[in-house]
């Protein structure tokens, strides 16, 4: 198993080689087998009509970290599914998603989400993800 420094490497890595992921400000926060933590600071181009982060940028959170906690188990993967439920207009100066793996299989990779206000740690969104490995 690989240490948590290394996954945070490796992470890292991916992260900045995905151009939507430069664009938005991810930053990969933390990692650990089957867990990832993301943050992405607040820009007034990620706003919708009334003010509040898009749902667009709240889904590709949840989605990215889901991914990025598989990745720590299994390596490359891609979505086949991603539910997104929206608990609550998403303001701040910061937005943290954090991910787990539920269950890594060699075909399927099930993980879980939250995206939270980085200031308050009010709940925004959480949402489901299944991932297939990359060959």
């Amino acid at each position: 198993m690989e240490s948590s420094g290394d996954l945070l490497v490796q992470l890292r890595q991916v992260n900045s080689a995905a151009a939507f992921n430069r664009w938005a400000g991810f930053e990969v926060t933390e990692a650990a087998p089957g867990r990832v933590s993301l943050q992405m600071q607040w820009r007034t181009e990620f706003g919708q009509y009334a003010g509040h982060l898009h749902a667009g940028l709240v889904s590709a959170l949840i989605d990215t970290a889901c991914g990025f906690a598989a990745f720590t188990l299994s390596g490359l993967v891609v979505a086949s599914h991603c539910a997104v439920n929206y608990l609550a207009p998403g303001s701040g100066s910061a937005f943290v998603a954090t991910a787990e793996t539920v269950k890594a299989g060699r075909r399927q990779i099930f993980a879980h989400a939250e995206l939270r206000d980085h200031d308050s740690g009010r709940l925004i969104a959480n949402g489901q993800t299944i991932l297939i490995p990359v060959a």
